[in-house]
């Protein structure tokens, strides 16, 4: 969380924006709710909604997740592999958002998937948060970023989150998180789940 008095009260902003844009997304549905509405609802002026949030489509993609998933990572032992250590760090994060919080993080899953203009950017942040976790696992590896292998991982992990949230989408009764922790433990037990030792 920001430290300091003004950008506390900008967080704190943005997430009342953020969460009002939220409710008249699901209630009135993304086409038919307007930026002045919102703006409205919210209490601010539209110059202020497009200072915190440029676009429409920003009102659900944007997050602090990334930082603070990075410095969690970070945090692990040494000692952890780093499949474990990854899914460790996901679990602390997610176990220290607020309810409210959580159930909002879901909410914008669910209408980054059902909403085409909004999936369609939601590529771009995956390939944002692909190239963050490329260079967390370099750096835990000592390994070159620029490494396939490197990458081929961090892209595995993130396969792992998508096929999480396509699950929630198709079932609106699965919780985002446990299911999110069940995609990642998949990874470390993919030796042991499909077939042999080997994986084979």
């Amino acid at each position: 969380m920001p430290t300091g008095l003004r950008e506390r009260k900008k967080a704190q902003t943005r997430a009342a924006i953020q969460r009002h844009a939220l409710h008249l997304f699901e209630r009135d549905g993304y086409d038919a709710t307007t930026m002045e509405q919102i703006a409205a609802a919210a209490d601010v002026s539209p110059s202020t909604l497009y200072r915190y949030f440029p676009t429409k489509e920003d009102l659900i993609l944007t997050d602090d997740y990334d930082p603070l998933l990075a410095a969690t990572f970070r945090a692990q032992p040494p000692e952890l592999p780093i499949l474990e250590a990854f899914r460790a760090a996901v679990h602390e994060m997610l176990t220290a958002l607020p309810a409210e919080e959580r159930a909002e993080a879901a909410a914008r899953a669910r209408l980054s998937y059902a909403i085409p203009e909004v999936r369609a950017r939601a590529l771009d942040h995956l390939f944002t948060t692909t190239d963050m976790i490329t260079e967390l696992f370099a750096e835990r590896l000592d390994r070159s970023p620029d490494e396939l292998e490197v990458r081929v991982l961090a892209g595995t992990v993130i396969g792992a989150i998508m096929a999480a949230q396509q699950r929630v989408v198709f079932d609106p009764s699965a919780d985002l998180f446990d299911t999110m922790e069940s995609a990642l433990q998949c990874l470390i037990d993919w030796p042991t789940r499909f077939g042999g030792a080997d994986g084979r």
